[in-house]
């Protein structure tokens, strides 16, 4: 086959790895994470080629040609998965295409690495993972915390009985008044499914379910608020990343929540908020155990706090620390050839979408849901 050709690739053992062809990716949704994650770290991974950047604003495509000098740019996502010798494409669009695309690529023979949230709704998700079942495809969802270098060291520290019994865990991700683009994609609940929760608090909720070995939610009692931006025009911000104000769009999503989760395992606890009247941003996690404690500054590092011989110790920890979302690039990119299983996988983040939709559930109905 003339289309075959031999990719050499230094190993760090000085030797050569052999592969028999690049895999072939297509970019799907041009904006903000396309670019600052999926497309450096593939340009970044010797066994990958992008041959596409898709995007229905075909300046945002073509900018991305430019900018990177390859592939081709369209606006049709069906152009890219019905090319032959596309063998994995990223989902980097607004949440209610992300079932739609990823669906129809799976049934096309692709792999998909599909950002967060999996989709808008659980059930959006469930068809998600049931088109995987059916193709046998990789079907990974960009919860990249997954492969964040002191997460892992977390849920090693966990799992060695570090913390002894982790009884309750607290989770806060909570900012002044930074509500993303009002009136845009991220407020409009029929194109994002929601607003703080499903935005970031998929994140800081995904964390805690991996470290702690997904355990089942037990009850769930939480409560949403739209009170700060109910009123657009009267809204004062301190930024609105994801682009400017539009005053004559929707914002029928929560811009803060709280709640609490009983499981098989510890108690959950969580305070988020794109919009509060509170001048201090706390993004953390804290995981609560008999024995000690740790304090996960989102992003960043963390603290294990406990006792030894009749003394109070802190101790922080130095490790090597690599980019995670250049850790789930290659490790997608790695699994295609493999079969390997990732954390990410469906039928592993499936979990976390289920805990959403029984927060919002709960929230919708203001009682507790018992499961």
């Amino acid at each position: 086959d003339k289309s075959i050709s031999l990719l050499f690739v230094p190993t760090q053992g000085g030797g050569m790895e052999i592969f028999m062809t690049k895999i072939k990716v297509g970019v799907i949704g041009c904006g903000a994470i396309a670019n600052s994650a999926h497309i450096p770290n593939y340009m970044a991974n010797p066994k990958v080629e992008i041959k596409y950047f898709c995007d229905i604003i075909k300046e945002k495509a073509e900018k991305a040609v430019k900018e990177y000098g390859c592939g081709i740019a369209v606006t049709d996502y069906n152009e890219v998965i019905n090319d032959e010798e596309i063998n994995a494409i990223s989902v980097c669009t607004p949440n209610n295409m992300h079932s739609i695309i990823s669906v129809a690529a799976l049934k096309k023979g692709k792999n998909v690495l599909c950002e967060k949230p999996a989709a808008r709704t659980l059930s959006e998700a469930w068809e998600m993972q049931k088109a995987q079942h059916e193709t046998g495809k990789i079907l990974n969802i960009g919860v990249v915390n997954r492969f964040n270098d002191g997460v892992n060291k977390i849920k090693e520290l966990i799992e060695g009985n570090e913390l002894g019994e982790v009884y309750q865990v607290y989770i806060s991700f909570r900012c002044r008044r930074s509500i993303p683009g009002l009136g845009g994609d991220f407020t409009t609940k029929a194109i994002a499914g929601g607003g703080v929760l499903i935005d970031w608090g998929v994140h800081f909720l995904d964390i805690v379910m991996y470290c702690l070995g997904d355990p089942s939610p037990k009850t769930v009692s939480a409560e949403s608020f739209s009170k700060l931006a109910a009123d657009m025009n009267e809204y004062t911000y301190v930024n609105m990343w994801a682009g400017p104000p539009k005053y004559d769009g929707i914002c029928d999503i929560e811009e803060g929540i709280t709640g609490m989760v009983r499981t098989t395992g510890p108690v959950i606890t969580f305070n988020g908020a794109w919009a509060q009247n509170i001048g201090v941003d706390e993004m953390y996690i804290d995981f609560i155990g008999t024995k000690a404690g740790i304090r996960l500054q989102y992003g960043k590092d963390f603290v294990l706090y406990g006792t030894k011989n009749g003394m109070l110790t802190d101790t922080k920890y130095t490790f090597k620390s690599g980019k995670h979302f250049q850790n789930e690039i290659n490790a997608f990119v790695n699994c295609i050839k493999t079969g390997e299983k990732l954390p990410s996988h469906i039928d592993v983040h499936i979990k976390t979408s289920e805990l959403m939709d029984t927060i919002y559930k709960s929230c919708e109905e203001h009682k507790e849901i018992v499961l």
